[in-house]
Formats: C-alpha cells, structure tokens, sequence
C-alpha cells in the first residue's frame, strides 16, 4: 500500500450476510456482477489515486471501501455470493491495450469465476487483436470513452464494431457523461455506432447516467443493446443524477436486458446499497431475479 494510501475499510460480517440474505430471499444460488474492476496493480493504484484526489476526471469526493488485495477482493466477492463477475480493463491511451488483455488473460485463467476481460482503443493493431482474442474465447470487452478520451465512431474503430458485431460479444461501454463529461460523452457517438452495427451486444454501462432517457431508448430500440445498473438507484448517484422515475415503469419492458453492475471495488458505499438501490424500485422479484442472475447467465452462460 502506498504511503498516502488510505487503508482498506474492514468489512463486518453482518454486511456480508447483508448481501447474502438478498439473494437467497429471492431463491437465486447467488449474484451475476458484469461491472467489476480487476486492473494490473501497477494500473490499479494509479486509478485509486484519481479517486482518492479527486481528479478532474472525478469531480467530487469518492473514497473507495475496498481495497487490499486482487486475492483479498475475489475473496470478498466469493464470500458475499458473487459466482459470476468481470474484470473489465479499459485502455486510456494508444498502445496499453495488449499490456491489458494479456494481464486479465491470465486473472481470468486463476479465476474461474471471473468473465474472460478484454479492452481496445482507436489504434491501427485494434481488428487485429480483438479479432485473435475473439477467436481465443473472450467473453466481455470494455471501453470507457470518458477517461480514454476518443470517440465511439472513430473510423479506427469501424473494422472492430463489424467483428464484434458478427461474433456477438458483449462490450460494457461507458459513454454516459457521468461523473464528469467531456466532448467523447454522450448518448450520440453511441447512436452513430448503432446506426452502422445496429446488432452489436453494448451493455450501457451506469445505464448511461446522466442521459438515462436517451440510452434507455437505445435499449429499447435496438435488439442487443442493454443496460447495466452501475451506481445508479444508491443515494451517492442520486444526490447529483437522480434517475428520473417516471422512466423506472419502462424498465419493467426491458427486463430480459437490465444486469446487475456495481463497479466494485471502486465505490463508496457497501455492496449490499446497490442491491437496496434496485430492490427499492419495486419492479418486482421476478424482474430482480433476472437482473440479479438469470439475465447475466443467459448473456454469458453459467460459468466454468
């Protein structure tokens, strides 16, 4: 740990049987997470920085609860009934991305449980190492156009969307202008994307937050286009981007594409908050069954 380094908060068992206790009420065997972060620990601590100063990429005071470890966290996950999670790299510049994929290629191997990860970005090598890590069985890519700054519908990146299109493997791409947007953010370059590839697998990573209207019509239009609920529903996302309620009623429509998404570890709240930020919705347990599990394991299958 770092010397400015804040140290990690001790999780309390009865915040574990909090998690626990969600999903056996609603009879599921344990909980499908396609937003978590697992990063090289060179990469790791460098984000945790961003967080912990605040960075203009931030914008407000985020202090993360869990820290430690990569094994300490795949530890916690797997206490609090997590089977199936991401660990979703994301390039932030040209030529990091193969540095990424090989590192999560090996997570992946020593942990079963995870989703096989992988990113790209807007460089000439892109179709060719999606392609070859396509071919080898990856199962989610992730793009965060926000922090690497580019756009969606780079012409880089044309060849990409078509194989990616083709193979059907999901992408989590964070495109909303949350938490602080720039001129890459927003629902357009997305649109453009689609109007292009329109069966490409986006999962609309925080839901699209603060365009949730514009991205939830995205979802409702395009047949592989869905959503994850990364932060959003917990009290940190709606004192400054509230989810507009009189969209949760359309949600209800899209149930078979809402997934469970929590950003861990990089959050400032317990996990079992976002799992009371979904349940408050009142949608229904059926809707929070299949968000919770069933529609990550029709996305993905049941795992290894």
């Amino acid at each position: 740990m770092g010397s400015n380094e804040p140290p990690p908060t001790p999780v309390e068992p009865v915040e574990t049987h909090q998690v626990q206790q969600f999903w056996r009420d609603l009879g599921l065997p344990g909980l499908f997470d396609v937003h978590v972060h697992f990063l090289p620990e060179n990469v790791q601590r460098k984000v945790y920085a961003q967080f912990d100063q605040a960075g203009p990429k931030i914008g407000r005071a985020w202090p993360i609860r869990y820290r430690g470890s990569h094994e300490e966290r795949v530890e916690l996950l797997r206490a609090f009934g997590v089977r199936r999670f991401s660990a979703l790299p994301y390039a932030h510049k040209p030529g990091v991305a193969t540095y990424l994929n090989d590192w999560a290629a090996g997570f992946a191997h020593d942990v079963p449980e995870s989703l096989w990860s992988a990113t790209f970005y807007p460089e000439p090598e892109a179709a060719a190492y999606v392609d070859k890590l396509v071919r080898a069985g990856v199962e989610v890519f992730k793009v965060h156009v926000q922090v690497g700054e580019f756009h969606l519908d780079d012409p880089a990146l044309n060849p990409v969307w078509g194989i990616l299109e083709d193979a059907g493997t999901p992408i989590v791409i964070h495109a909303g202008s949350g938490p602080v947007g720039n001129e890459f953010t927003g629902p357009e370059p997305l649109r453009r994307v689609l109007a292009r590839f329109p069966r490409l697998a986006a999962v609309i990573a925080h839901m699209g937050a603060p365009e949730y209207a514009e991205f939830l019509a995205l979802a409702e239009t395009h047949e592989r286009v869905c959503l994850d609920t990364t932060m959003v529903f917990t009290d940190f996302f709606e004192a400054e981007a509230p989810y507009p309620r009189e969209l949760a009623a359309r949600l209800v429509d899209l149930q078979p594409k809402v997934l469970l998404g929590s950003d861990f570890p990089t959050i400032p709240y317990p996990y079992a908050h976002q799992l009371d930020g979904v349940a408050r919705l009142e949608l229904g347990d059926d809707w929070l069954r299949d968000v919770c599990w069933h529609n990550g394991v029709r996305m993905f299958g049941p795992g290894r």
